[in-house]
């Protein structure tokens, strides 16, 4: 019996993911090319018995409130299983720039309705929430203060979300901050946000680790 699990986004996830549905049959291109690749090919070779259908709906810039009016469609009306949510970065710098993004009590209320809607619908479905991230690098590092002042509120409400709904929680800036004692920020996130591709298996390993929490696998 098929698992199907289901990875939201910004560009993240998004991974440069074929996103024209002509071309969902190209399976090299279909989940992009990052994180969610990354869980979608171990857990094929780990678990061929649970036949995981992994479907990628990150969408590059994406803030909260945007993945929000695109939730019925790119979430729930897929069916999932298993739904996976990397959001928060994007809302941290549109506020830094034009003011338009959704700091932490706007960011907690949509996040809730969502996984409110999201429940009625699919009230058995497994929930993989994740904490966004930053590092001092390139023009990030220029604005650290103001981007850890926008972030780390929004970071903080996590934990006690997924408690609210029995999600698992993946815990991801301490990681990486901590891994910048073995090589510098860029190394993991080259820009400060966007993760490398040992970034990207960093969230990977954090995801699965999390996920086995859920007794899925």
């Amino acid at each position: 019996m098929s698992h199907v699990i289901v990875f939201q986004g910004d560009s993240i996830t998004d991974g440069n993911r074929t996103k024209d549905t002509r071309n969902f049959w190209d399976l090299n291109h279909y989940l992009g090319h990052g994180y969610a690749q990354m869980v979608a090919a171990r857990l094929g070779v780990d678990y061929p018995d649970r036949d995981f259908k992994v479907h990628n709906r990150g969408v590059s810039g994406n803030r909260i409130l945007d993945m929000y009016a695109r939730w019925r469609e790119d979430a729930i009306c897929l069916l999932p299983d298993t739904i996976s949510i990397l959001i928060g970065v994007n809302d941290c710098g549109a506020e830094i720039n034009n003011n338009s993004g959704s700091r932490a009590d706007k960011y907690e209320k949509i996040y809730r309705m969502m996984l409110d809607e999201t429940k009625t619908a699919l009230p058995g479905v497994k929930l993989v929430l994740m904490e966004p991230f930053i590092l001092p690098v390139g023009s990030i590092g220029e604005k650290f203060d103001k981007w850890q002042e926008l972030i780390m509120p929004i970071q903080a409400v996590l934990p006690k979300i997924a408690e609210d709904y029995d999600a698992a929680y993946v815990p991801l800036q301490k990681k990486f901050s901590a891994l910048c004692e073995k090589r510098e920020a860029s190394y993991w996130l080259w820009d400060g946000v966007h993760p490398t591709a040992a970034g990207h298996e960093v969230i990977a390993r954090q995801w699965v680790k999390a996920y086995a929490t859920l007794n899925v696998i």
